[in-house]
């Protein structure tokens, strides 16, 4: 099984994937990291702030780990904001009937309720080099991607009371 974990940035997609990490074992791909190895170790001109094109270029990398996996009948989380939303195209129905996804989605609301809470634990699992979070820019990127998520077919996850993303994603 490899489920893809996918959204705006502060969504907590490595959050949910860590703890799918410590409940089922399941080891994860963090884009983010592969990332930051390509560009500090020169193997791409782009910067971390080329989210557009890193899509472009760090995408047909994930969807071959992502084969490789299923293949090899291998369970992985791949997590970031690198998937795009029209992903299902890439994959005949063999590899899709082992692929979950899951786009974490922030409601409007639920942004500005708790933006502080958004800012103090961007850096929970993983160190931030930004500092500024631009409130109205997270909010209509989340308002985005669930239109985004209807249009595709997208299994989304609201975030809307409370942040609760529970690692029971089969039951």
């Amino acid at each position: 099984m490899v489920i893809l974990i996918f959204g705006a940035s502060h969504t907590g997609k490595t959050n949910f994937a860590q703890k799918l990490l410590e409940k089922y074992k399941f080891p994860y791909l963090s884009l983010d990291h592969l990332k930051m190895g390509l560009i500090r170790s020169g193997n791409t001109e782009l910067t971390p702030e080329d989210d557009e094109k890193l899509t472009e270029y760090l995408w047909p990398i994930a969807r071959e780990i992502v084969k490789t996996a299923i293949e090899n009948n291998q369970n992985l989380i791949v997590e970031g904001c690198y998937i795009p939303f029209d992903w299902k195209k890439d994959f005949s129905p063999e590899y899709l009937s082992a692929i979950r996804e899951y786009c974490l989605v922030m409601t409007e609301d639920y942004v500005h309720r708790n933006f502080r809470d958004i800012q103090h634990y961007s850096n929970i699992i993983e160190w931030r080099a930004e500092g500024f979070i631009d409130i109205d820019a997270l909010a209509k990127e989340n308002i985005n991607n669930l239109e985004l998520c209807k249009k595709f077919g997208t299994n989304a996850i609201i975030i809307d009371e409370k942040y609760s993303v529970d690692a029971d994603i089969w039951q």
